[in-house]
């Protein structure tokens, strides 16, 4: 494999290294996902997080991970507006996120995780097109699994550090017109 290739597989944490890569599968909001390893540093229990006011609904809190202060996110929260209900496969899968600023950490929690999968680029397929009114910007590949499709996500899409920031603005600035109406 090229240097250039392997850097770009490393650079979009995608876990594709040639034709196969290795994928962490897991599930969220009854969904299976899945994302590539080279992004996914450990996954942790579910618990201790907490919470900071005024934040989205996806934004759970933060955790203290070895003395650094990690925020997490609820996926189901991100994708679909409902926030997660803690089971006893509840953990938070701890992800690197590359940003414009460097490097970053973030906490994902999903309902349970699954296993580790190795693809080939047989089993993979290119994300559906919608077309331009419906995003599927989040979706990185499909990956057929047995009798199944499976989404792999683009992690610097579904966790956008810039358009959470966003949100977290828009949130607290209809927060503030409420107040003084």
């Amino acid at each position: 494999m090229s240097s250039s290739s392997s850097n770009r597989a490393e650079s979009d944490h995608s876990g594709v290294l040639g034709n196969v890569g290795q994928y962490l599968t897991f599930n969220s909001g009854g969904e299976c996902y899945a994302l590539g390893i080279l992004a996914i540093k450990e996954i942790i229990e579910f618990g201790n997080i907490t919470k900071i006011p005024m934040l989205p609904l996806f934004v759970r809190g933060v955790i203290n991970l070895r003395g650094a202060v990690v925020p997490v996110i609820d996926l189901a929260a991100r994708l679909y507006g409902e926030q997660l209900t803690a089971g006893r496969r509840t953990c938070v899968v701890i992800v690197e996120l590359d940003t414009e600023d460097g490097k970053i950490e973030l906490g994902v929690v999903v309902d349970a995780v699954n296993e580790v999968l190795e693809l080939s680029a047989k089993d993979l397929a290119a994300a559906p097109n919608f077309g331009s009114r419906i995003r599927t910007d989040f979706i990185r590949q499909m990956a057929r699994i047995q009798d199944r499709l499976v989404m792999i996500l683009a992690l610097e899409r579904v966790l956008s550090v810039d358009e959470m920031a966003g949100l977290v603005a828009l949130s607290q600035e209809k927060s503030a017109s409420e107040q003084v109406a």
